[in-house]
């Protein structure tokens, strides 16, 4: 009998980077030089220091076995610390802190814990497609916030009908934001959780990017006053400590909510090897060390490159705060996806298309800062070649 997929499968919206990818292998088959500024995975190794530690945890032969549900205490311990130097929250973590297998695994599963079908689920566009895709498998329906350059691309709560905020179990933020560099106010962050608390939601704050900023350190949605009674912060080791591979990272916050991710994840995976988590432990020990903080000023330089760059061929953009994303407003007359496939035809250079983020991201396209900076300023001239 000929197969067909679960229905929550073909709920989700179309994959629109399908026909990006094609062509970008198509050009790379065919010997072309593609410059590809579409990966949002850091260039540099996990700092060696870390590697290190990876290699002692190895060689201890009680790490083979299985590891702990909840994660291991040291890591859990060390990551409750960072919370308190770094954002001044203090975290009890033997009940408010669990150890995610990265922070997508966490944002697939808890909406399991929180969502019962029907609900609606409050997500930001333009935004990273899981939050939709998690909201979806879930049950939930998708209401979307859109985010707007003209409001700092953080989203208008007082825009959302009542009715639907009443009926909302969970809504997803994410600063420094994926894709447009963003970062949240406190005040925004102060207004989200009296919001959640007025309408009985929990908000979801993926603060995966929270290290990788230029200027002003970015904050947790957890500082304001009571933020923990209806809050949870996913935090990730992949882009601060070039560990996209290792998967690791940790939810933190309201202790029911944490509790009732830990009963999804026991049921549905075996936790992250325990070696992985004493290699995190040591990360986040040392979170200031050097060859940490060094990828920052790398990145600021080839954020530089690519945003005066642009901005001098008629792309619209505004310098980013954090993340390793540039943000790009199409030249006129041009959705995402007719530029994308231009740039890729063209120049050899791969740009995502901002639809693929939602439709406030139609006129935009995102490049990643993954790449060295002459490459990048080799991606700006073939663009500048382009008569757009």
């Amino acid at each position: 009998m000929p197969f067909e997929p679960a229905d929550r499968l073909q709920a989700l919206p179309p994959y629109l980077f399908i026909e990006i990818d094609r062509k970008r292998r198509e050009a790379i088959a065919a010997g072309k030089d593609v410059i590809n500024l579409g990966v949002g995975d850091p260039d540099f190794p996990t700092p060696k220091f870390i590697r290190k530690r990876m290699a002692v945890a190895l060689d201890d032969p009680r790490n083979h076995r299985y590891p702990f549900d909840e994660g291991v205490p040291e890591f859990r311990e060390q990551a409750a610390k960072f919370m308190k130097q770094r954002f001044g929250v203090e975290v009890a973590w033997q009940r408010e802190l669990i150890t995610l297998i990265g922070t997508k695994e966490g944002l697939g599963h808890l909406p399991l814990a929180v969502v019962n079908p029907g609900d609606h689920v409050l997500v930001p566009q333009p935004a990273y497609p899981v939050y939709q895709a998690a909201s979806i498998f879930a049950g939930g329906v998708p209401y979307h916030m859109p985010l707007t350059e003209a409001n700092g691309w953080l989203p208008d709560l007082s825009a959302i009908p009542s009715n639907v905020a009443r009926s909302a179990s969970l809504m997803f933020l994410n600063y420094p934001n994926n894709p447009t560099g963003a970062c949240a106010t406190i005040e925004l962050f102060t207004e989200a959780v009296e919001f959640a608390r007025a309408n009985d939601l929990v908000i979801v704050h993926d603060a995966a990017y929270s290290e990788l900023y230029f200027d002003q350190r970015p904050n947790s949605i957890l500082e304001p006053p009571g933020a923990k009674d209806v809050c949870v912060e996913l935090h990730s080791l992949s882009k601060t400590f070039n560990m996209t591979g290792w998967r690791i990272g940790w939810a933190v916050g309201n202790t029911d909510v944490i509790a009732a991710l830990a009963g999804i994840k026991s049921n549905m995976d075996s936790g992250q090897f325990n070696a992985i988590q004493q290699a995190g432990t040591e990360a986040l020990a040392h979170a200031d060390h050097v060859e940490v903080k060094g990828c920052l000023d790398v990145y600021r330089e080839r954020r530089n490159v690519l945003v005066d760059g642009l901005n001098k061929i008629g792309f619209g953009v505004t310098r980013p705060e954090a993340t390793f994303y540039v943000w790009a407003r199409c030249p006129e007359g041009y959705t995402s996806m007719e530029l994308a496939g231009r740039a890729l035809d063209e120049a050899s250079v791969v740009l995502i298309p901002g639809i693929g983020f939602g439709e406030p991201g139609d006129r935009y396209v995102r490049a990643a800062l993954t790449v060295e900076a002459d490459r990048i300023a080799e991606a700006v001239k073939r663009l500048a070649a382009i008569d757009w």
